[in-house]
């Protein structure tokens, strides 16, 4: 019989309307499968392991996804998949910096939750937290269907490092643009078998560290001299640049010499698009040529939180910016397409 970890951590799932003031309250995971007595047919032995300080997912943190990393190293070999259990608004990131963390992964590791609480009467948590642990454990010829880390939401299974969430009033919370979906849940699973990655070859690599010392520069049509200026000179060694359409900005020299003298004292800058959809093409415009010319990394279709994730991780990974730069343009989970 298969075996399936859950990790609570926390979020809209684990909540309940507290009688006397209305509010929602974090409960614990023994009152959550009183909601969900179903659990108990299904066809595996789940384990759980919930945090002791359950957290909103605002307050989530590298040195979280330190720990979730650590627990899936510590039972890698016991269980035949993982189950997240995490609030909607920071999951994304999460699932994105799991899915650096965790080199050679060849076991499914879901993360879900809710929009609602698992005691409202019209949640989505119940069918969400059944469908995962049917992702986590499924399985074709004895090999797990999904060996990487997915985020699973609405009746869809959408790889980590490229959703987003897009809407916090429908249960439809998150979307994929650039990525196909890796499976739907209707009356049966449907995998899109070319869309998922092969499992990891060799033992599994955990990577623990993130560095922090990441800043966002957002363009906009009018923004300051001094505005880039702060950013560009603040005490980080990366930005992620948030750029128009195919990655193009203002060619004002003003503002390629602040970029430029950032890149020139060691800080690695990466160049994606405000647009969910589509790619970073340096180059294609002059708008963007400039960029290419000292030394931009080239983001493509990353989400912003893929991009976040990967340069905390990289720069933790590599003092030298030129690997950094190097590593930031190349798909090593799956989270951007080279065009």
């Amino acid at each position: 019989m298969c075996q399936i970890l859950i990790i609570y951590t926390g979020g809209t799932i684990g909540m309940m309307s507290d009688p006397r003031t209305k509010a929602l309250v974090p409960i614990n995971f023994e009152q959550i499968m009183e909601n969900v007595p179903e659990l108990e047919r299904l066809n595996c032995r789940i384990k759980v392991h919930s945090f002791e300080d359950i957290i909103d997912s605002s307050n989530m943190s590298p040195a979280i996804w330190s720990r979730l990393a650590g627990l899936i190293q510590k039972h890698y070999d016991e269980v035949d998949g993982f189950v997240i259990l995490h609030g909607s608004d920071t999951m994304a990131y999460s699932a994105s910096a799991l899915s650096f963390m965790l080199e050679n992964l060849a076991k499914p590791v879901i993360f879900t939750g809710s929009q609602l609480p698992i005691s409202a009467i019209r949640t989505d948590a119940k069918e969400n937290l059944m469908t995962a642990i049917e992702l986590a454990k499924a399985k074709k010829n004895d090999r797990v269907r999904v060996p990487e880390v997915c985020i699973y939401f609405d009746y869809k299974l959408f790889r980590g490092n490229r959703a987003f969430k897009y809407n916090s009033s429908k249960f439809e919370a998150f979307r994929s643009p650039n990525y196909p979906v890796l499976a739907e849940s209707g009356v049966h699973l449907r995998f899109s078998i070319n869309d998922i990655r092969k499992p990891g070859e060799g033992e599994l690599i955990v990577h623990k560290e993130f560095t922090s010392d990441v800043a966002v520069l957002k363009l906009y049509p009018g923004i300051s001299p001094k505005v880039v200026e702060n950013i560009v000179n603040s005490d980080v060694r990366g930005i992620v640049m948030e750029t128009f359409g195919a990655g193009n900005t203002t060619t004002d020299q003003w503002f390629t010499d602040l970029l430029k003298g950032a890149i020139d004292s060691g800080k690695v800058i990466v160049d994606i698009s405000q647009c969910k959809v589509g790619t970073v093409e340096l180059g294609r415009y002059e708008t963007s040529k400039q960029l290419k010319d000292i030394g931009v990394a080239n983001g493509y279709d990353m989400t912003f939180e893929a991009a976040i994730t990967k340069t905390m991780f990289l720069l933790s990974q590599f003092e030298d910016p030129k690997e950094v730069n190097y590593w930031l343009e190349q798909d090593i989970r799956g989270e951007l397409t080279v065009s």
